[in-house]
């Protein structure tokens, strides 16, 4: 009788573990920021000169800013609706960090917007690049006409 009661308490605590684990791990993967944090906006128009804005290259006039440089609405703002990368991007200060709403999944379209599971940010709007013939598996991929995107891919079987 004891036997069975340990038997019980031992895979009723080895179910509650790996459960906890499992949710430990899938809030982690989920909350992971995947963009690439080295990438740069070079803005459309020229910005005035501060400090997290550095030059491109002592040959090029162009500046660039850095994803998730540091900005102020208030104040010495550079992000707050310029365009960038040949108007593919809108800067928009969020949360005092520059963030392109175009592009960015937890700032879509404006900031705080966050896609759900399986979307991607594109263009502003947040798409399930999963089944969209017009953003197939990644923004801007398009199916030739009449196939169907299927899982991310055109034309699956």
């Amino acid at each position: 009788m004891a036997r069975s009661s340990l038997l019980k308490l031992a895979t009723t605590l080895s179910l509650v573990v790996v459960s906890i684990l499992l949710a430990l791990h899938t809030q982690k993967t989920l909350s992971l920021d995947i963009e690439d944090e080295d990438e740069e906006y070079v803005p459309d128009t020229p910005a005035p000169p501060v400090s997290f804005i550095r030059s491109r290259s002592r040959f090029l006039a162009g500046t660039v800013v850095k994803k998730g440089a540091q900005c102020r609405a208030e104040r010495s703002n550079i992000c707050n609706g310029v365009s960038a990368n040949a108007g593919t991007g809108l800067l928009h200060c969020c949360k005092k960090h520059c963030r392109d709403v175009h592009a960015d999944k937890n700032n879509c379209g404006q900031c705080d917007n966050r896609c759900k599971f399986g979307e991607s940010c594109c263009n502003g709007k947040c798409t399930n690049v999963a089944f969209n013939a017009n953003n197939c598996g990644t923004c801007g991929k398009k199916c030739s006409p009449g196939v169907k995107c299927r899982y991310g891919t055109c034309g699956y079987a």
